[in-house]
């Protein structure tokens, strides 16, 4: 089909398994595409998945709150409320069970946000935390600053927008910065590109002592259940990290640069992507099977690392950047249709 006068077209296939997965989990999707510029609700209707599209430039960290959806763009970052008297309206009416809508966005410039993620205050208020890597820091928003630093590397001696140490990923724990994801312990501007197939690494926000090394090309970190996982992108695995020791369990290999986890039950959601070689990922270890690399969203067993499902994006989508998790959603819609989505055949 050419492509759709309104938008973009995409095509996808799923494994048989992918529609019944995520209805037993009892949770929807969120996925943001970089490249493609969207943020895409997944969920599933009378047994078959359901996509809804709304175009953010850049659309990379997603947080997801009781009431609402942060994300994260080129040089903005944007709140979309939760809409529940919308949903049931928005075609095909009665359909939907959850609405996300754009309310709000802060200017922050080109910080270049990866992930976002909610925490609490000491009084159990909402608390924003955005991964700010061009300048090498967690920081916070305000109505009056680009962004306010809350935490950097002690390795990084000074703010300055030039990416010395490629910080894209933070794990939360009981409401606080716990983990980050770095590819290198650089302080010079760029320094992480130097050897970024053996140079990533998961940071303690507490001492800033490196948890584990070695890694290519690190993201999305999580600490759930108990345990701490990252994804070894460059390597499309996903591992479990021992804190006490850096020792590192390979729970899971993907077919694509592994970025973007979500873990809900016993489940591992992670984003795919494809590799372009004139990009960061060009060079990367999975490079080598570049033209054999899938783009979609991979889910895992945890107690057991057995792939259960599969969503593969054939067109219109090469990048993904997160994933997340919206318990108790079955079906829900970003109120906009600017891409066509359509099953292969």
């Amino acid at each position: 089909m050419s492509e759709a006068a309104r938008g973009t077209e995409v095509r996808y296939h799923h494994s048989p398994s992918f529609p019944g997965v995520l209805a037993d989990a009892g949770c929807a999707l969120l996925v943001s595409t970089y490249q493609a510029g969207q943020l895409v609700a997944v969920g599933v209707a009378d047994g078959r998945l359901t996509f809804s599209f709304r175009r953010f430039d850049h659309a990379m960290g997603v947080a997801v709150g009781p009431d609402r959806v942060v994300v994260g763009g080129k040089d903005q970052v944007w709140t979309l409320m939760d809409q529940p008297e919308v949903a049931a309206s928005v075609a095909p009416a009665g359909r939907h069970d959850r609405c996300w809508l754009p309310r709000s966005s802060v200017v922050t410039g080109s910080i270049q946000c990866h992930e976002v993620a909610w925490g609490s205050t000491d009084a159990g208020e909402p608390d924003l935390w955005v991964v700010n890597t061009a300048f090498s820091c967690l920081a916070g928003l305000d109505g009056r600053h680009s962004f306010v630093p809350r935490w950097r590397p002690p390795f990084v001696t000074r703010l300055a927008p030039e990416d010395r140490c490629h910080l894209n990923g933070l794990a939360m724990r009981d409401g606080r910065p716990a983990y980050v994801t770095v590819m290198a312990r650089s302080d010079e501007a760029g320094g992480w590109r130097a050897a970024r197939n053996e140079t990533g690494t998961v940071l303690d926000v507490a001492s800033g002592e490196p948890v584990t090394t070695g890694l290519a090309m690190p993201h999305s970190p999580r600490w759930y259940d108990g345990a701490l996982y990252v994804l070894n992108s460059g390597w499309g695995r996903l591992e479990r990290v021992d804190p006490a020791t850096g020792e590192r369990e390979v729970v899971a290999t993907f077919p694509g640069y592994a970025r973007g986890l979500a873990c809900h039950g016993h489940l591992a959601f992670v984003g795919l992507s494809k590799i372009r070689e004139t990009t960061t990922f060009g060079g990367t270890p999975l490079a080598a099977y570049h033209d054999q690399l899938k783009c979609g969203v991979g889910v895992v067993d945890l107690r057991t690392g057995e792939t259960l499902a599969t969503l593969e994006f054939e067109n219109g989508v090469d990048e993904i950047f997160d994933v997340q998790a919206v318990p108790g959603a079955r079906c829900p819609t970003l109120g906009d249709g600017e891409v066509w989505v359509l099953p292969s055949g």
